[in-house]
């Protein structure tokens, strides 16, 4: 073995030197106190091996830092992508929260508000009193909080963890996830196509653009098509071509209705 002083090789150095020399540096070393592994020392919980020479906290600041630099980098090399990274960050962030959405349909500017209640791979719901919205990353504009309304954190959302629950998805995770849309949340990104699948039987208005909108009700989704019913008659649309959804009220239902059968 040969010790390497400023770039340049020296003479030899044998094993028993090098584990001499290795310990004195060893002795010299500044000792740390660990206290998560201190308090789990203490208390019979085992010892566990730290990520990072930092602290808890600052290693995840770091980890947020990284990831955001990562997608802002994405973004200038693919914008298309970067741009769903993006959205899906921000609206991740505001989850159950109020949000604000500028959207084209074809060539008109609209807006729309509501909670974020789904996150998709390529859309998100929002939610109001009145109706349900679905909305694909490729119409969003711009998307931000309404003025005046407060700007939390995530940290204040809690999602029920029972030990039954634990057991369930740890022996039957697939049959738990797909009974219940909070999980399928949490564990997958769901399309726009599987979305829509879930909400079979419901009216709904679709935006093919600013003059063009088709109402029925959803009969089935399958093959990238949306499958429409209204009294009788079928449609289908392509769902790559879709630029809004929301769901429909019975009065505009009814006076959907009088308008076409009085035509």
């Amino acid at each position: 073995m040969r010790e390497n002083t400023n770039g340049k090789t020296s003479r030899k150095l044998y094993l028993d030197e090098y584990t001499k020399k290795l310990l004195e540096q060893r002795q010299k070393e500044q000792i740390k106190v660990d206290i998560i592994n201190e308090f789990n020392s203490k208390n019979g919980y085992g010892l566990t091996s730290p990520t990072t020479s930092t602290t808890t906290e600052e290693t995840r600041l770091l980890m947020e830092y990284i990831d955001r630099a990562n997608m802002f980098n994405i973004l200038k090399h693919d914008e298309k992508r970067g741009k769903l990274l993006k959205l899906r960050k921000f609206f991740k962030s505001k989850r159950n929260q109020q949000v604000e959405i500028y959207l084209k349909i074809g060539t008109e500017a609209t807006y729309r508000e509501g909670k974020v209640s789904t996150i998709g791979r390529d859309f998100v719901m929002l939610t109001n009193l009145r109706e349900r919205m679905w909305i694909p990353y490729s119409v969003i504009e711009s998307a931000n909080i309404p003025f005046g309304i407060p700007n939390y954190s995530n940290t204040h959302q809690h999602y029920l963890f029972d030990n039954n629950l634990r057991k369930k998805l740890l022996h039957q995770f697939g049959e738990t996830v797909s009974k219940r849309d909070l999980l399928k949340q949490q564990f997958f990104e769901e399309s726009l196509q599987t979305n829509l699948d879930s909400w079979k039987e419901t009216w709904v208005a679709i935006y093919l653009d600013e003059t063009n909108k088709k109402i029925g009700k959803i009969h089935s989704v399958k093959n990238s098509n949306l499958e429409l019913r209204f009294f009788g008659g079928e449609m289908s649309l392509k769902i790559s071509e879709v630029k809004f959804i929301e769901t429909i009220r019975l009065f505009s239902l009814i006076r959907h209705f009088y308008k076409v059968f009085s035509q």
